[in-house]
């Protein structure tokens, strides 16, 4: 990251307690950008409690898949879009101009939500959400390096993932809170755009990035920021930093060119730059294909799938998930310079790989014993209750609930009302008959669950239902996927612990080869 990023130690959390302590102006600076962090995670959790919601309201949500998935998914694409155009924006209009930037999108992303009358009015204010996430997920950090004293930049920049796990267990809480109130998935959708709120007030009263400003040669600027930063002695010293640091950035791009393009193509020329960039994409990669923003996304829908059909108790139970991600959180903070970047990356991988084992011999247990239709229960809602394709089956008998699920989006499984393991309905899936389902205290299931469709979930196979192979399919794929990625960081990716910048470039110069039998751990190599 510019600006020079180091991971946090214990000796830099308690400078950092030091430092903010005689200048509190430190943390509202990084708080204040850290809001962004928050942002991104409050997004992220948000969507998937509401989505139980929308799916009430708006008959067709529940009817498609696809629609549900377009929903969700929207907002990251719409983030892929912002985070392009957001080094752009840094470096044309700076950090604080590109964070209240991100913050107005995403205010307006949520009134459109809130208010939206229809799925494509959610999904065009997703996308304004998504645009937000994009910028502000690349611009906060960037803001809080650059306004921070070096001593204690790795502490304060640690601070926007934690308020990012933080606001994904915040949006979990407040779903909870808004599930029995009318209006409930508006409110959720809609109080997200309290926090940007809060943030672009904040930012009108902070400063711009100092390095951003010397940049532009608004040396006195720069100046007057950092030494309400750093003690009145060390302020000469982080000028002359800031200089050499831009002066060298300037030559680079004339080397290199300024164009992306040439950027890339001088990265990939450098040995030391593209066997860092391996690394690190090597570890974003591994992180994002073992499926975690996919439980994030929808970690309520998993719950009910489970069999907690409530909407309630299964956002009262996704609090555990997110709640173990936060602790995850400051777990790595603590202890990341004890035990080291490499060996913590490597026992997450290994833990992850075998809970996707067990994972997938349940869905392959599981997908055998899904409770059976019933002529009987189905007629029991009468004839024109009875899903079409159920009538028309040349052996009904054979059928269960998944069969019923995937023969048409026009089925839908209504669970026995003595025993939901006993057999059940298939019935039409319309509003009436689904209100007559629950009336008699059952429990309704009303579209072929996504794993069906192998499409985002990978965990939804339940204990009851929608009971199809795609779970273990898809559990065995992203287990496949977490396998890859621990080879590639047990072989890419060198343990860089207590160890300088210089030190660092030096190893990956070399060339690293980790630790085989007897060979000595961070042995160098000298292919590329």
């Amino acid at each position: 990251m510019e600006g020079g990023v180091t991971k946090p130690d214990k000796t830099e959390f308690s400078e950092c307690f030091r430092i903010i302590w005689g200048k509190p102006y430190i943390m509202l600076l990084a708080l204040s950008a850290g809001i962004g962090g928050l942002l991104f995670g409050y997004d992220t959790g948000v969507i998937s409690g509401a989505s139980l919601y929308i799916r009430d309201d708006f008959q067709e949500v529940e009817r498609h898949t696809w629609l549900q998935e377009t929903i969700v998914s929207t907002a990251v694409a719409g983030a892929i879009i912002g985070a392009a155009f957001g080094g752009w924006m840094n470096d044309r209009f700076g950090r604080k101009k590109s964070i209240m930037c991100a913050d107005l999108l995403f205010m307006i992303g949520s009134i459109v939500m809130a208010l939206a009358p229809n799925p494509w009015v959610i999904i065009t204010g997703r996308l304004f959400v998504g645009l937000g996430v994009g910028i502000v997920s690349m611009t906060s950090p960037l803001y809080i390096s650059e306004a921070s004293p070096a001593r204690i930049r790795g502490a304060l920049v640690s601070t926007n993932g934690l308020l990012l796990t933080g606001g994904q267990f915040l949006s979990y809480l407040i779903n909870l809170a808004f599930a029995k109130t009318r209006g409930n998935w508006r409110w959720m959708l809609g109080i997200a755009g309290v926090p940007p709120l809060v943030q672009f007030i904040l930012m009108c009263f902070l400063p711009e990035s100092p390095r951003w400003l010397y940049g532009q040669n608004r040396i006195k600027e720069a100046t007057e920021i950092l030494e309400k930063i750093y003690p009145a002695n060390e302020v000469e010293q982080e000028l002359k930093s800031l200089q050499l640091s831009i002066e060298t950035q300037k030559e680079d791009e004339k080397s290199t060119g300024d164009g992306p393009f040439s950027k890339i193509k001088s990265a990939f020329g450098n040995k030391i730059v593209r066997r860092g960039l391996y690394a690190g994409i090597t570890v974003q990669v591994a992180q994002q294909f073992v499926g975690i923003n996919t439980v994030m996304y929808y970690s309520p829908t998993i719950v009910q799938l489970a069999g907690f059909a409530s909407n309630r108790t299964a956002l009262a139970l996704s609090l555990i998930t997110t709640g173990l991600n936060s602790i995850g959180t400051v777990f790595s903070m603590l202890f990341v310079d004890r035990f080291g970047r490499r060996r913590l990356m490597i026992i997450s991988m290994i833990g992850i790989i075998v809970c996707l084992v067990v994972l997938s011999i349940m869905f392959f247990q599981a997908s055998i014993h899904a409770p059976i239709v019933s002529v009987i229960e189905s007629n029991h809602f009468g004839v024109n209750s009875t899903c079409f394709d159920f009538k028309m089956a040349s052996s009904p008998a054979s059928w269960n609930c998944m069969t019923c699920l995937r023969a048409s989006s026009d089925c839908a499984f209504c669970a026995n009302g003595q025993n939901i393991y006993n057999a059940g309905a298939c019935l039409v899936a319309d509003t009436v008959t689904r209100a007559t389902c629950r009336a008699q205290h059952r429990t309704w299931y009303g579209d072929c669950a996504l794993d069906c469709k192998f499409r985002d979930i990978p965990f939804t196979l339940p204990r009851h239902r929608r009971r199809d192979r795609g779970g273990f399919k898809l559990g065995f794929k992203f287990n496949s996927f977490s396998s890859a990625g621990l080879v590639a960081i047990f072989f890419l990716v060198p343990e860089t612990k207590g160890l300088q910048f210089e030190e660092v470039e030096k190893m990956l110069e070399k060339g690293y080869r980790p630790k085989l039998c007897c060979s000595k751990e961070g042995e160098i190599k000298s292919t590329s």
